[in-house]
């Protein structure tokens, strides 16, 4: 409803396939069908000196080097340069993963922390690259490989620019043209901007500095911008659209977290508040609840099958929040899709 243009580089993918259709055209026209076959292969790639770190039990986050190579939807790592031209150490298949930014900008630490899926939740990676410019690079082909997309759609450039603007909006150090804020001479109520416990955290003059500097990155956009770029924060923080129940599974004798998110869900240590093992929905084979004991089971690919009672809330909110995503994921892009009620209905209902 906005008078505003909006940006429409998230278009769904036809508007790729028409543009790819288009430029096939032009260039039979041009007489220049020899490059055809080429150009369509030509998949971009990626390649560098990376660190890695695989978390296991009791050891320390030790990062180790080596030569990554990024191709197709599939990374894979050597031991240096010189052997990649033989079998990798590992290849890591990226269709389906979860990928979290773990990234420090004033710290200058751009990592990336990748959610692989197996049989009994999911494997993580973490991999450190040594600048913005590489880590936007990979984090974009890694994005775009979870969806099952090579760097050679037309969205690759767009997400890099995302990326990189969204850096920029964290940095401390103001955009090139502007001058560095002077504190003593703004009154501000920094506590005003801030939660209780960063208040008490930190001395005003502290919070005043960093309030300033995160304005100035962001002073020139217009509303729309502006709006833009507070959503891209929100949803890059690792726990976006993730809600939280407390749960005792089956066989344990403890409570714990379960997370639901719109793909996922994610088994939480109640102590620590580090996830123990993910399942995906696209593995579910069908779920269950039991309404006398209020229990609800659910059954996963490679016979994974788990079972848990909810304590903080109703078995019935889970149930609809599985069922209710479920349902969104069958929906295509077309706005102008009819809503099945009666799928919906069943998805979500069938209580008691």
């Amino acid at each position: 409803m906005s008078s505003e243009p909006l940006d429409n580089s998230s278009e769904p993918e036809i508007d790729e396939v028409e543009a790819a259709l288009s430029n096939l055209e032009v260039i039979l026209e041009a007489g220049h069908a020899d490059r055809i076959l080429e150009d369509i292969t030509d998949i971009p790639e990626l390649a560098d000196t990376l660190r890695l770190f695989k978390p296991k039990k009791l050891t320390l986050r030790s990062y180790k080097d080596y030569w990554f190579v990024f191709k197709d939807t599939t990374i894979s790592y050597f031991k240096n340069k010189e052997a990649s031209s033989g079998e990798p150490i590992e290849q890591l298949h990226l269709r389906g993963c979860e990928v979290v930014p773990d990234v420090n900008v004033t710290e200058k630490k751009f990592g990336i922390k990748l959610l692989l899926p197996v049989a009994d939740g999911m494997n993580e990676v973490y991999i450190r690259c040594d600048n913005e410019t590489q880590y936007a690079k990979w984090k974009a082909a890694c994005i775009l490989a979870s969806k099952g997309k090579t760097m050679a759609y037309s969205s690759y450039k767009t997400e890099v620019k995302n990326i990189q603007s969204f850096l920029q909006m964290k940095s401390l150090a103001p955009p090139p043209g502007q001058a560095a804020p002077d504190l003593d001479a703004m009154e501000m109520n920094a506590e005003c901007f801030v939660s209780p416990r960063y208040g008490k955290k930190y001395k005003t003059k502290q919070l005043t500095a960093r309030i300033l500097e995160a304005h100035h990155n962001i002073a020139k956009l217009s509303l729309m911008e502006a709006k833009m770029r507070f959503i891209q924060a929100w949803q890059s923080l690792p726990e976006f659209g993730i809600n939280y129940y407390i749960v005792r599974f089956k066989g344990s004798k403890k409570d714990e977290i379960l997370g639901i998110s719109y793909n996922r869900m994610i088994r939480i240590d109640m102590s620590s508040g580090l996830p123990v093992t993910t399942w995906r929905f696209a593995n579910m084979k069908q779920w269950n609840v039991n309404w006398e004991i209020r229990q609800v089971t659910i059954e996963f690919d490679q016979n994974v099958t788990i079972a848990f009672c909810c304590v903080s809330c109703d078995c019935k909110v889970v149930h609809e929040f599985i069922g209710g995503y479920i349902f969104l994921s069958t929906r295509s892009k077309d706005q102008n899709e009819t809503l099945d009620e009666e799928l919906f209905l069943k998805l979500t209902g069938g209580q008691e």
